[in-house]
C-alpha cells in the first residue's frame, strides 16, 4: 500500500533527519521500560540462535526507550554498529497520544505498536493475527511465504524462540541449500516487497514473514488484530496437545484421527452436523458461552488427571 501513511507527522519528522525523528518520538515517551534486543556487530544484524541452538545470539531485556534513541542518534552513520531492536512498544501505555497524532486511515480501534532499530534481520516467523505494518522511517524489505510452505522453511524449536513465535532456521541472505534443500521451493512461492517511508504492507493471518531493516535508523508501526474468539482457547494450544496425544500413535491410527480432524475441525466435506436436528448437534453445532466454558472445564480436568 504505497503512501498509505505518507502524511503522518512521524513520517515527516523522519524525512527531516534522524534527530527530528527521535525528538518526535520523545515527545510521547512516558519513560516506561520497553522490550529491547541488543547484539554485537559480529551478528551483522541477524537476531537468531547461537551456533548450537542452546540459546540466542543477542541479549533481550527491558530498557528505557530514550536510551535506545540516544544510541541510534550516536551511531546513525555507523554501518557496523551493534544490532538494536526496540520491539512491539504498545503506544497507549508507553507513547500516549501517538495514535491520535498518527491515525490509521483504514483501520480503527486497533492499538498501534512501534518497532525501532538499526540494520536488523528478523527470521521468517508467523503471527496468529492479521497484520498491517507501516514503515515510517528507513526502509524495510518484507519476504512473505504462505502458511503451506511450513515444511520448506525448516522451522526451529518450540521451546526456545527469539520472540515467542517459532522461526525458520534458514538464512535468506545466505541460504544453505545443501542443508535445507526444500527452501528453494519456498522461495518459488515467496512474495517480496521493499517499503519506503509512508508505505504499508498487509501480512495475512499465519503468513510467514522475514523482515530486513535496510537503514541505520528505522521505525515501523504495526497493527495486529483477529476475529478469533479468545473464549474458545488458542489454536496453538490445540496443536501442542495434538502433538502430545496423536503424533506418537502408529501410522494407521494417526490416519484415522486425521480423518476425524478433516471431518469435524476442517470440515472438508461440509457441515458435519447438517444431518442432525439443530438442538441435538452439541459440540458440532453452535455453542453458547456456557457450553464453551463447560467443554474447556472438562478438558482441563481430563488433562490435569493425565
Amino acid at each position: 500500500m504505497r503512501g498509505l501513511v505518507a502524511d503522518w507527522p512521524i513520517v515527516a519528522a523522519g524525512r527531516r533527519s534522524p534527530a527530528a525523528l527521535c525528538s518526535y518520538i520523545r515527545g510521547f515517551d512516558r519513560g516506561q521500560p520497553v522490550s529491547t534486543a541488543f547484539g554485537p556487530p559480529s551478528l551483522n544484524g541477524r537476531l537468531f540462535y547461537n551456533d548450537d541452538v542452546s540459546g540466542l545470539n543477542f541479549r533481550s531485556n527491558k530498557a528505557k526507550l530514550s536510551a535506545s534513541l540516544d544510541y541510534l542518534i550516536e551511531h546513525q552513520d555507523d554501518d557496523d554498529a551493534s544490532a538494536l531492536a526496540v520491539q512491539s512498544v504498545p503506544t497507549r501505555g508507553a507513547l500516549p497520544g501517538f495514535e491520535e497524532a498518527n491515525p490509521n486511515p483504514i483501520l480503527g480501534g486497533v492499538e498501534p505498536r512501534v518497532w525501532i532499530g538499526n540494520k536488523v534481520i528478523i527470521a521468517p516467523h508467523y503471527d496468529p493475527s492479521e497484520n498491517i505494518a507501516c514503515v515510517v522511517a528507513g526502509r524495510r524489505r518484507f519476504t512473505l511465504f504462505p502458511p503451506e510452505q511450513i515444511a520448506n522453511l525448516y522451522i526451529g524449536p518450540f521451546e526456545l524462540t527469539p520472540a515467542g513465535a517459532t522461526i525458520s532456521m534458514v538464512s535468506l541472505e545466505d541460504p544453505d541449500l545443501e542443508r535445507y534443500p526444500r527452501f528453494a521451493e519456498a522461495m518459488k512461492a515467496a512474495v517480496v516487497a521493499d517499503l519506503e517511508p509512508g508505505d504499508a504492507i498487509y501480512v495475512p493471518y499465519m503468513w510467514w514473514h522475514h523482515v530486513r531493516s535496510l537503514g541505520n535508523v528505522n521505525v515501523l508501526v504495526n497493527y495486529w488484530w483477529s476475529d478469533h474468539d479468545k473464549a474458545r482457547g488458542e489454536p496453538r494450544d490445540a496443536l501442542l496437545h495434538a502433538m502430545l496425544a496423536i503424533k506418537a500413535l502408529p501410522p494407521r491410527q494417526r490416519a484415522a484421527w486425521r480423518a476425524h480432524f478433516d471431518h469435524y475441525v476442517f470440515q472438508t466435506t461440509g457441515d458435519p452436523g447438517a444431518h442432525l436436528p439443530e438442538e441435538r448437534r452439541g459440540i458440532i453445532g453452535t455453542l453458547t458461552n456456557d457450553a464453551i466454558r463447560s467443554i474447556k472445564g472438562a478438558l482441563a480436568t481430563k488433562m490435569t488427571r493425565g
